[in-house]
């Protein structure tokens, strides 16, 4: 069975929250910029594994989520969902990774963001680039038609 994962395109007015992940060995894309998300549970469903990773990582309860798209690879299958950030990022509280922006798009398009509190430049986590491929190639889901827990 393959590796389920979930994870948030969370925006705010044309931004993108995006979290720098720890620079920890072994863990998957250490030091990169990727979305708060993670790893389905046994029983969860890809928005119930979202919703549950997304509060774990930065305290905050989504509102509307639409799924996005989804990718399979042969040992994974990635689950983007788009979000709306509807809280002030002052409020939110950084509970896994180093730090948190909110990007434009010319950030990401340039493949790489500036650290704040590391004060350097890192990479995209693929899981971000492909993300950011997607947008530029589909555009986002209509979150009008989404629907809350």
């Amino acid at each position: 069975m393959s590796l389920q994962i979930a994870v948030a395109m969370i925006e705010r007015q044309g931004h993108w929250l995006l979290q720098l992940r720890d620079d920890i060995e072994g863990i998957v894309h250490p030091g990169t910029w990727g979305l708060f998300g993670g790893h389905l549970d046994p029983g969860e469903t890809p928005e119930q594994a979202l919703r549950r990773e997304v509060e774990e990582e930065i305290n905050w309860v989504a509102g509307a989520v639409s799924l996005w798209f989804s990718h399979q690879e042969p040992h994974r299958v990635l689950h983007v969902f788009h979000v709306q950030l509807t809280a002030p990022i002052e409020t939110l509280e950084l509970r896994e990774g180093q730090d948190m922006v909110l990007a434009d798009l010319d950030e990401l398009r340039s493949g790489a963001i500036w650290s704040p509190k590391r004060r350097e430049s890192r990479p995209l986590a693929p899981s971000l680039q492909l993300a950011l491929d997607h947008l530029e190639q589909q555009g986002l889901p209509d979150l009008s038609a989404s629907h809350h827990p």
